[in-house]
């Protein structure tokens, strides 16, 4: 038996059976039919938070190298909110598959879907797109592989041990195909202002919580599709390291969102943004002089010489090993040693040391712990 209680102009309340207990489930309204207008005042730090992801996406263009430094941010961010804390080395040696510590390939995974998602935001989003986002997100996690890539086919609750003691309990598995369509929908439009629709959109997500597990990096990966498309930017700012900063405001102004407050939310995620989009900028800024000192330091080396070409590969890889060189440069493997022991004496590079993965010989792998710790620095992370 179902039992709908009175709710908000977002959704409502319905109880439900789970195993023979009663619980209530909060159920979002569909989002066609909607109307999402915000206060002046909520106007006013719409614009301003989009003023400050255009000025970052337009400094990104002029930086490509540097700018792939914010998606590596948001992924590592993101996966910091769900309780996923590795060192910032022991994730980039996972992107090169050289460790075998779970939590660290599971941030990987999230790096990589960041930058999977963004590769055409122009195209009209797809329910196909959000289960290939997650089963490449769930590749190295423990979930079950019949819930990888598809929605979720049981009751879920966010927070406590049962939807009876739960903070949450999302809509029954019938209700989210459905919700999903009408979500993917919403998405593909320009009802609103992008930070509103990406704050609904997100908040839309969160409620109908699709996944058996990785919701809230999905949804994150959302926000940052949406501001993609809206505003013709390669690189939006990375709004989950100001979430991990502020998870309290995060989901109250999610709460909040639901029972109707529309202005606190979207006030929330347009601050968020407003600090992500000026974090942006200084953390390419930061960047680009460190990459000036490194080239201060590397001088005397020709413009043609291999150590140079390493300079740029480092925001895309800031853990390398001639076997990298060799493969990216098409260089000898001396050459690639060469490069390596130069940047070394210049103090760009590290020795990174972890047990091999391999019997044999194990290969020497470098980190430019210089500009990991750029990152590090941001709040948040």
């Amino acid at each position: 038996m179902t039992m709908i209680a009175e709710g908000s102009d977002r959704g409502h309340e319905e109880q439900i059976d789970w195993n023979g207990h009663p619980v209530t489930t909060w159920i979002p309204h569909p989002l066609a039919g909607q109307t999402f207008e915000v206060s002046t005042r909520t106007a006013r730090d719409t614009e301003q938070a989009i003023a400050a992801i255009r000025e970052s996406g337009q400094f990104s263009e002029r930086f490509e190298s540097l700018a792939l430094l914010l998606l590596r941010a948001e992924g590592v961010a993101s996966s910091w909110v769900e309780g996923l804390r590795v060192p910032m080395v022991d994730v980039a040696a996972a992107e090169i598959g050289e460790t075998n510590d779970r939590s660290a390939l599971q941030i990987a995974d999230n790096l990589s879907v960041v930058r999977q998602a963004l590769i055409a935001p122009e195209r009209d989003l797809q329910i196909a797109d959000l289960h290939q986002w997650h089963g490449r997100l769930m590749d190295s996690s423990a979930l079950p592989g019949e819930m990888i890539g598809r929605f979720r086919m049981t009751q879920s609750w966010v927070g406590g041990t049962s939807p009876r003691d739960a903070a949450l309990v999302p809509p029954p598995p019938d209700r989210v195909e459905p919700l999903m369509a009408d979500l993917i929908a919403f998405a593909n439009t320009e009802r609103s202002d992008p930070v509103t629709q990406a704050a609904v959109a997100h908040a839309q997500f969160e409620a109908i919580h699709p996944y058996g597990d990785g919701n809230g990096r999905i949804g994150r990966i959302l926000v940052g599709w949406i501001l993609a498309r809206r505003l013709g930017i390669s690189r939006p700012p990375p709004v989950s390291v100001f979430i991990a900063r502020d998870p309290g405001g995060y989901l109250a102004g999610m709460t909040l969102y639901r029972m109707g407050l529309l202005d606190n939310w979207v006030t929330w995620m347009a601050s968020a943004l407003l600090h992500a989009g000026e974090a942006a900028r200084s953390v390419m800024t930061r960047s680009e002089e460190l990459r000036n000192m490194w080239n201060g330091r590397i001088g005397d080396l020709r413009e043609d010489a291999t150590a140079r070409k390493v300079l740029n590969l480092l925001s895309e890889h800031p853990v390398v090993s001639s076997e990298l060189l060799v493969d990216r440069f098409g260089v000898s493997g001396r050459a690639a040693l060469n490069a390596l022991h130069s940047l070394a004496i210049a103090g760009i590079l590290q020795p990174y040391q972890k047990a091999p993965l391999r019997p044999g010989r194990p290969r020497r792998y470098w980190v430019a712990g210089e500009l990991l710790d750029v990152i590090s620095g941001w709040p948040g992370t």
